[in-house]
């Protein structure tokens, strides 16, 4: 610890309270989540390779479904083991260095995953509403630019933010009432008046969680329209087909990060805020393989016939 002044002494380590009231349960909450961090992380692979590995699915759209799943998989990682070993641990501590560095690349990772949902959004956006022009405006430099855009606004935003909120002095308890180091909990334990960061919590969240979320409220309500002019009921069924995964995400993923950033302080617990960041960091991650999966027949299609490419393979070489 360092001397901050008279009755003042600066943390450098921090208790990571979780789930210790249930002590009972944590061998189970260890093999639940550890279970849902395995189908977290075997679905998006297998969704990656199942994209890479079939020319039909090399689109814009799968590009993207490549990269979102690349994040979830990063995304889940930067917080689950972590819990996991805290869960079979007596001793839940956390530097403060190590604070640090979950929180940049939690922060980073949610961020870019906004704005790639908002691409996302575009990319079916131009596929309904301009679908002569598609192959043209969606090329693969549009797409490389939109996905490196998402990752450079993502790192930018979010360096700039959590270096300012590690600048600030924390002393007093220790406790971090929380799985993880997110931001609310640890600008709650600074010593020091924290409007200004809340403020600029508050401004970073409406500017670049809600910015993304407008353009993807306006990409579907231009997209509704369109589909509600196509002249027959199977292809106004086909056209809502291919963004009912994309807006089952979206709403999963926003409505957890929207609630949790954008509510009133008063009204933060600590049950609640654990709860729904188990929903963002641990439900949505396993849901999204699923989602592109069950709803998607393109992806259905080239799954099975990568199973019997793999069976006649293998029938061959015995």
């Amino acid at each position: 610890m360092e001397e901050l002044g008279e009755n003042q002494t600066s943390l450098n380590e921090f208790i990571l309270v979780g789930f210790s009231h249930l002590a009972e349960l944590q061998i189970l909450l260890f093999l639940l989540f550890l279970m849902t961090y395995l189908i977290t992380i075997i679905g998006n692979m297998l969704i990656i390779l199942l994209i890479k590995c079939n020319p039909s699915l090399q689109t814009p759209m799968y590009f993207f479904l490549v990269n979102l799943s690349f994040l979830e998989m990063c995304y889940t990682t930067s917080v689950v083991p972590q819990m996991l070993i805290h869960l079979l641990t007596e001793h839940k501590t956390i530097s403060k260095a190590g604070c640090a560095a979950q929180m940049y690349v939690f922060t980073i990772l949610g961020l870019t995953e906004c704005c790639l949902l908002a691409a996302m959004a575009y990319d079916r956006y131009v596929a309904i509403c301009y679908p002569l022009q598609y192959t043209v405006i969606m090329n693969s430099q549009v797409c490389i630019q939109l996905a490196a855009a998402s990752w450079v606004t993502g790192i930018t935003v979010e360096v700039t933010q959590t270096t300012w909120i590690f600048s600030l002095p924390f002393c007093g308890s220790n406790l971090i009432q929380h799985f993880f180091c997110d931001i609310p909990p640890l600008v709650q334990m600074a010593c020091t008046d924290t409007f200004k960061n809340e403020i600029v919590v508050l401004a970073v969240s409406v500017l670049f969680i809600m910015g993304p979320f407008v353009l993807i409220i306006l990409s579907y309500i231009r997209i509704g329209y369109t589909i509600l002019k196509l002249p027959s009921a199977e292809g106004r069924k086909k056209a809502f087909s291919t963004c009912s995964s994309h807006l089952i995400v979206v709403t999963l993923f926003y409505g957890t990060a929207l609630f949790t950033y954008l509510r009133p302080k008063s009204s933060n617990t600590p049950g609640s805020d654990k709860m729904i960041a188990l929903m963002y960091t641990v439900v949505t991650p396993v849901l999204n393989p699923i989602i592109y999966t069950l709803r998607n027949k393109e992806v259905k299609g080239a799954f099975k016939k990568t199973v019997v490419r793999f069976v006649c393979a293998q029938s061959s070489a015995m």
